[in-house]
């Protein structure tokens, strides 16, 4: 059984940083993309970054510039940079991974989420 579990949440003034981390673990063919979505009271889902197994990134324009992902095949984990945050970084942070758990199953999981807050 696949598993995704985030650290490194909590509470941070702004201009502070945090740096989460993301583990999968189970049964695990080939992770594809990872990547981090973040939800805000009374907003939707949506993505802060992800990045391809070879390397290549992509991030929501409200962040380029302050938060960098990474990821380590070897240890499946990704994780998560976060510089000068912002009052509106405030959200629940998700980590998410394209796995394979054979070479014909593929489906997207979703650790349960870690709390990020940006005091002003």
């Amino acid at each position: 059984q696949v598993q995704l579990v985030e650290s490194g949440g909590g509470l941070v003034q702004a201009g502070g940083s945090l740096r989460l981390s993301c583990a999968a673990s189970g049964s695990i063919f080939r992770i594809n993309a990872m990547g981090w979505y973040r939800q805000a009271p009374g907003k939707q889902r949506s993505l802060v970054a992800v990045i391809t197994i070879g390397g290549s990134t992509n991030y929501a324009d409200s962040v380029k510039g302050r938060f960098t992902i990474s990821r380590d095949n070897a240890k499946k984990t990704v994780d998560l940079q976060m510089n000068s945050l912002k009052p509106e970084d405030t959200a629940v942070y998700y980590c998410n991974a394209d796995i394979q758990t054979t070479v014909l199953s593929r489906s997207d999981y979703w650790g349960r989420g870690t709390q990020v807050t940006v005091s002003s």
